[in-house]
């Protein structure tokens, strides 16, 4: 299985132009034989292109200088030199572009063949006959070729999710896409299983669906590095709405509120507009709450907030339904209000 890779640093070079030629005809009473110095080609440039069978930047962690092809030199005889071939490469759909040094965001490609020229190559030289006048009839120069442009570039890979599932570590995130979606992540129990996020499509009311992603490793502390940091918070940054799922099982030794508030503000350290997306809550492991009266607590807690809270059972599959279609309602009215698929 290919590695997940979801952030990478390249160095990219366009073409450089070729030069322009310095010649002249061989004609008897031409003077100097006229100068048919031809122009050199254009550099090539260098093109991204976001391609949807891609799901990772692991390519650009083995190679990370990319170079256009320079255009041909001019030739005599008017004979102008070939254009060098533009460099495309390809990145999945999601991946932001940034240019190191000045941290501006180049391109940001959320569309399937979506692309942009990012580096442009440098212009061909003009040939000698270029610069024939009726004052200068036999110029003995031509143009070098213009450097191609350079740049160097940070790759981020955002997935693209409408719905993201957050909690803590063991709150049960990996069961329950695996359970709601044809996702397959690891499930164990100890924290920090699952190391990478995984998108699924749920469907729901038979032809409706929605893309939801786990993310994974978001602990207190998260934003500043802790656990496995900021890493894969950037890939809740695009979902319309949100899943936080809290474990309410006795059990595990956790307070559900101080868990919830704990992730609602990492959420708003990281990124203060997240806490602005429709959220749900899922209580999970019910089955394992056996004090009835901490879980209807919860679930008036939430209700006073606001809320939608659904209590739920990965193990035993209770609630899930329900869960599923309230999301997948709330995911098409976002879609719609947006105008885009994602």
């Amino acid at each position: 299985m290919a590695r997940f890779i979801d952030e990478a640093k390249i160095s990219l070079k366009a073409g450089h132009g070729g030069r322009g030629c310095v010649s002249f005809r061989r004609e008897k009473f031409v003077p100097r034989g006229g100068p048919d110095g031809g122009d050199g080609g254009k550099g090539g440039d260098i093109i991204i292109v976001a391609d949807p069978r891609l799901t990772s930047l692991l390519d650009f962690r083995y190679k990370r200088e990319y170079t256009a092809e320079n255009g041909a030199h001019g030739m005599g005889n008017n004979r102008h030199g070939r254009n060098g071939k533009d460099l495309i490469l390809h990145v999945p759909v999601g991946t932001v572009i940034k240019a190191i040094h000045s941290d501006r965001i180049a391109a940001d490609l959320v569309k399937e063949a979506e692309e942009v020229r990012l580096l442009r190559g440098g212009r061909g030289g003009k040939g000698n006959a270029h610069f024939k006048t009726s004052t200068h009839r036999a110029p003995r120069f031509a143009q070098p070729g213009e450097e191609g442009e350079y740049g160097e570039f940070k790759l981020e890979l955002k997935l693209l999710a409408e719905v993201g599932i957050i909690g803590l570590p063991n709150a049960g995130k990996s069961t329950l896409i695996s359970l709601i979606s044809a996702a397959r992540p690891k499930v164990a129990g100890y924290p920090f299983t699952t190391i990478v996020p995984h998108l699924g499509i749920v469907r729901f009311k038979g032809d409706e669906s929605f893309v939801v992603a786990d993310v994974p490793g978001l602990v207190s502390g998260a934003h500043a590095g802790k656990g496995l940091g900021t890493r894969f918070l950037k890939h809740i940054e695009r979902t319309k709405l949100l899943i936080h799922l809290v474990d309410v099982s006795p059990q595990s030794g956790r307070d559900p509120l101080k868990d919830y508030e704990d992730i609602k503000r990492e959420l708003y350290a990281f990124n203060p507009e997240l806490l602005e997306r429709p959220q749900i809550v899922a209580l999970n492991k019910i089955d394992m709450a056996e004090d009835s009266g901490r879980l209807s607590n919860l679930m008036e807690y939430f209700k006073l907030k606001g809320v939608k809270a659904f209590p739920i059972s990965c193990l035993a599959g209770e609630g899930l339904d329900e869960l599923v279609n309230s999301v997948g309602e709330m995911a098409i009215r976002a879609r719609k209000e947006t105008g885009t698929p994602v």
